[in-house]
């Protein structure tokens, strides 16, 4: 299975509406740099150059959100990481065909294993250790699923039906279910073809066919690139390739797309669906999926045609709402977001309000609420026409964003949150509670 290619830094590449992330070295990577313009670890000389034509057989993610890559005997750890041998480093004296990091909450003995599948055999890994009673055989393991597959990758619920692996063999998938009775399902994707290497990476889907690769739907297997594109121009650290040099010279860029830099964040939102999002300078990360690694993503990755800075932002009945200066933009939520037709509209027209510093909506709620310097006012978002109520004055004189969610409501400002349990409590204090730090709390950052 020769030539798969992957490693995690998926860039954005805004011309052709495509982003990927950039996959961290290791749990508490802040770096910034994606693709460095010289890399020290880059070695042609010793073991296996990571940068050739040939691709990856395999590559996965970890339980710590580290990314491995595996071609013939060899595998690399990390963005950045230098070739080692696979017996080395992960007792197996063969090649890598396929490899996946399973998900399944409902079977927390199964879930966030690391998988490597070879031939007619399969070994788990946990926390970089090899588990007990591996290898095993894939038909005792995966029921059902035939031997010497071509690649693999995990599949969530709500971006497939179930929890569930999908494995490739051909243009031939096995989509792999293990409930009590586990279940296997065999599609036919021609449209897709056979993939060498399949990776997930923030609820999207990526096949590798040698050094190219290309976006697709787990459900169908319908193909969404436009065009294959060449995996060290995306995944992986090569000299001389990549995108986005111009914008690391940009120390105003590089500050805001660095979540440990410091600078204030203009909002924060967690929809229905436990995702979490941090704003800042047109620019987004994901506050929940840390073991996915971080990155900076353009806001139009997710919401087509959205630029600019998000001054607001708040989810209510499967829609999440923008608000950027005095106007409100409007996307569904499930399961990819979808604009709104008629949208944007004017602030005062969607919420009776002409300025916003900061808004949120608890879980279960219809009533929205707006700080604006030191007041706070709430509109019944059932009502109609919208009316905001009185203000209410709260014990900051400044707050740029804010969220609610089950821990409670969050107020921010500058590197700082302050934790209130419900709205009564933060406009009845008389001072702040003590604050905490966002970068560390939220972002994970160590400095």
């Amino acid at each position: 299975m020769r030539g798969s290619l992957t490693t995690c830094v998926l860039f954005c590449l805004l011309s052709l509406g495509l982003s990927y992330p950039m996959m961290k070295g290791k749990p508490n990577d802040t770096s910034s740099k994606p693709f460095p313009l010289e890399d020290p670890t880059h070695n042609l000389t010793a073991l296996a150059d990571r940068c050739t034509d040939e691709g990856f057989d395999a590559m996965t993610l970890d339980d710590q959100g580290l990314i491995h890559l595996f071609r013939d005997g060899y595998s690399w750890s990390g963005f950045r990481g230098a070739a080692q041998f696979i017996n080395e480093t992960w007792n197996l004296t063969v090649s890598v065909d396929a490899a996946f990091r399973n998900h399944n909450k409902n079977q927390p003995q199964t879930h966030q294993r690391m998988y490597l599948l070879q031939g007619s055999d399969v070994w788990g890994f946990y926390e970089g250790h090899l588990l007990a009673g591996y290898p095993r055989p894939i038909s005792q393991e995966f029921p059902g699923v035939p031997d010497n597959v071509d690649a693999a990758v995990e599949c969530h619920a709500g971006e497939c039906q179930t929890d569930s692996v999908i494995f490739f063999k051909g243009d031939t998938v096995y989509i792999y279910s293990p409930m009590d009775v586990p279940v296997v399902k065999q599609r036919h994707w021609a449209a897709l073809g056979p993939c060498t290497a399949a990776f997930r990476w923030l609820e999207r889907y990526y096949c590798f066919k040698g050094i190219n690769f290309t976006r697709f739907d787990p459900v169908s297997g319908e193909v969404l690139s436009t065009r294959p594109l060449d995996t060290r121009d995306y995944f992986v650290s090569c000299p001389g390739r990549g995108h986005g040099h111009v914008a690391r010279q940009n120390a105003t860029l590089m500050s805001i797309k660095n979540r440990c830099s410091g600078r204030p964040f203009k909002a924060f939102s967690s929809d229905e669906l436990g995702r979490t999002y941090v704003f800042r300078g047109g620019w987004y990360f994901r506050a929940d999926s840390s073991k996915d690694g971080w990155h900076a993503w353009p806001l139009s990755h997710s919401w087509r045609n959205l630029q600019g800075e998000v001054d607001a932002a708040f989810s209510w009945e499967n829609k999440m709402y923008f608000i950027q200066d005095s106007q409100v933009t409007i996307y569904r939520s499930n399961p990819a977001y979808t604009p709104v037709q008629g949208y944007p509209k004017p602030l005062q027209e969607e919420l009776g309000v002409t300025e916003v510093d900061a808004a949120f909506i608890c879980q279960s709620s219809d009533v929205l609420h707006i700080i604006k310097g030191n007041k706070l006012r709430s509109v019944d978002l059932k009502q109609s026409p919208r009316l905001p109520g009185q203000e209410r004055p709260i014990a900051h004189t400044q707050v740029d964003s804010a969220m609610c969610n089950a821990n409670g409501i969050y107020l921010f400002h500058g590197p700082s949150f302050y934790l209130y349990k419900d709205v009564e409590e933060m406009v009845t204090a008389a001072e702040p509670p003590e604050p905490g730090n966002i970068a560390a709390t939220f972002l994970q950052c160590t400095e």
